[in-house]
C-alpha cells in the first residue's frame, strides 16, 4: 500500500468505510497515525474495527480541535453534512484519499501522474491512457474514482504513471495534487445539488488545473463548455509535437471498443496525454486496436438473429447517453430510471437513430410523453426485463437493441452496474 512517514503520530477521522475508506484506514493506520473511524454500516464498523491501531467512534461526538484531516468519501456532501461543518469550525482539513495519495507523492519513487476529470468520457480516457501506457511496457496504476482505491496499491517504481480519474466530489476534497498531466473532457451541468448552480460545478472542476505548477502539462476543449470542440494543449514547452489528430495511427473503424463520436474525442484525448508522455506512436495504434471497453459502457454482450445488445448502464444522464445514440444507426432504445432532471434536450440530436423507445422506472411516464411526438413508437414498459423482452421480439437484424438509461439507477437497483448485470441477465434468458 502507499503510504507517507509524516502522518506518523497525527490524528484523522474518517468517515465513510466503503473501499476507499478501508484502504485510508489501513494506510493511516500503517503509517502510524491516530485513527477514529466511522460508518453507518455496522458491517463497515466490524471491519475497521479490525485494523489495528484503529478506534471505532462517531467523529461527531468527538472534539475534532488539532486532528491533521477529516478524511471524507466523496459521497459526503460537503454542503450539507453536519460534520463537515463541525470540522470546518475546528480549523480541521477536509479531505479524501486523493489528497492523502498528494501528500504521500514526495515519498515514492521518481514518477508521474495524470488526472482526468469531466462530467463523461473520463472513465473511458482513464482506462484506454492506462492500457496505452501498458502496452508501451511503461509502469502504470489507475485509480481515483475507477479502479482498485489508490491507497490500498503497491507503489510503482521508478518511472512509473499513476493515471487517476478523477469526479467533481474527489477534486473537491483535493487541495495539493500537483498532476503532471491534467485533463478536462467536457463540462455539462450534472450533480447540481452539490454546487451553487452551474458555475460552482465549473469551478470544481477547474480547480484540477489550478492545482498544477507552472512544469505542469494541460489539456482540455477549446470551449471548455462544449463536449466536441478540438483541443486544447498547454505546456511548458509548447504543444508542437504533441498534436491534435490520431489519423496516422489508424480510422475509428480500426478501434472495436472505440466507436462513436464520443469515443472518438476520449481517443484523440488519450493519444495526446500518451504523446506527452513520450509513448512511441507504434504502442499507441497496437494499444488502440486491442483496447477492450469497460463494462456497462457499450459493452456488447450478446447478438440474436442479427440483433445486437449494448450495455451502456453507465450513461446515468442524458448527455452520456447521447453519444450512444449517436454510434447506432437503428436502436430500440431502453431509457429510465430515477431521473436527473425533466428533459432529454442532450438526446435530441440523434433521437433519428430510435426505431423504438422503451421507458423504465421512475422516469417512464415522463419520458414516454416526451419521446412519443418523436419517434415512431414508444411503450411503457416499467421494468428492465420487459423492456429487454419486447425489444428483442421487435428488432429486425442489423438493428441495435441499447440500454442507455440517462438516469441513475437507483430507483430499481443498487447502482448502475447492478441495472448493467441485470440487462445481460436478461439478453441471456431470451428464447
Amino acid at each position: 500500500m502507499i503510504t507517507a512517514a509524516h502522518w506518523a503520530g497525527q490524528r484523522y477521522a474518517v468517515l465513510g468505510l466503503a473501499r476507499s475508506g478501508m484502504a485510508t484506514v489501513r494506510a493511516l493506520a500503517a503509517a502510524g497515525a491516530h485513527v477514529v473511524a466511522w460508518d453507518s454500516d455496522p458491517a463497515a464498523r466490524e471491519r475497521a474495527e479490525a485494523v489495528d491501531g484503529v478506534i471505532v467512534h462517531d467523529p461527531a461526538l468527538l472534539d475534532l480541535s488539532g486532528a491533521a484531516g477529516l478524511v471524507v468519501s466523496p459521497g459526503v456532501p460537503l454542503n450539507t453534512h453536519p460534520l463537515v461543518a463541525q470540522a470546518r469550525a475546528a480549523g480541521v482539513p477536509v479531505i479524501g484519499d486523493i489528497e492523502l495519495f498528494a501528500q504521500a507523492r514526495a515519498e515514492l519513487p521518481p514518477h508521474k501522474v495524470v488526472g482526468i476529470t469531466g462530467t463523461n468520457g473520463k472513465s473511458t480516457t482513464t482506462a484506454l491512457v492506462h492500457h496505452i501506457l501498458k502496452t508501451a511496457g511503461v509502469p502504470t496504476l489507475m485509480g481515483g474514482n475507477i479502479g482498485l482505491p489508490i491507497l490500498e496499491q503497491d507503489p510503482l517504481p521508478e518511472g512509473g504513471v499513476y493515471v487517476l480519474e478523477l469526479s467533481s466530489y474527489q477534486i473537491d476534497l483535493t487541495q495539493t495534487l500537483d498532476c503532471d498531466v491534467a485533463v478536462l473532457l467536457n463540462i455539462t451541468p450534472d450533480h447540481l445539488d452539490r454546487y451553487d448552480g452551474f458555475e460552482g460545478y465549473v469551478a470544481s472542476k477547474m480547480r484540477l488545473f489550478a492545482m498544477q505548477s507552472e512544469t505542469s502539462v494541460r489539456v482540455e476543449p477549446d470551449d471548455r463548455l462544449s463536449p466536441t470542440d478540438p483541443f486544447d494543449i498547454w505546456s511548458p514547452w509548447g504543444a508542437d509535437g504533441i498534436g491534435r489528430d490520431a489519423t496516422e495511427l489508424g480510422t475509428q473503424a480500426d478501434w472495436p471498443a472505440l466507436q462513436g463520436p464520443h469515443n472518438a474525442q476520449n481517443a484523440l484525448v488519450s493519444v495526446a496525454v500518451t504523446r506527452v508522455l513520450g509513448v512511441d506512436e507504434t504502442n499507441v495504434s497496437a494499444a488502440l486496436r486491442t483496447f477492450s471497453g469497460l463494462p456497462h459502457r457499450m459493452e456488447r454482450v450478446g447478438e440474436r438473429n442479427g440483433v445486437a445488445f449494448v450495455d451502456d448502464s453507465k450513461a446515468t444522464n442524458p448527455e452520456s447517453a447521447a453519444p450512444a445514440l449517436g454510434a447506432f444507426e437503428r436502436i430500440h432504445w431502453i431509457v429510465g430510471g430515477k431521473r436527473k432532471g425533466d428533459d432529454l434536450d442532450a438526446c435530441a440530436p440523434f433521437l433519428s437513430h430510435v426505431v423504438a423507445a422503451y421507458t423504465i422506472g421512475e422516469a417512464a411516464e415522463l419520458f414516454a410523453d416526451i419521446l412519443t411526438p418523436k419517434v415512431p413508437h414508444v411503450e411503457r414498459s416499467g421494468d428492465l426485463a420487459t423492456a429487454v423482452r419486447h425489444a428483442a421480439a421487435a428488432a429486425r437484424p442489423g438493428e441495435t437493441v441499447l440500454l442507455s438509461p440517462a438516469c441513475a439507477s437507483f430507483d430499481q437497483f443498487r447502482d448502475y452496474e447492478d441495472r448493467g448485470r441485470a440487462f445481460r441477465a436478461a439478453v441471456e434468458a431470451l428464447d
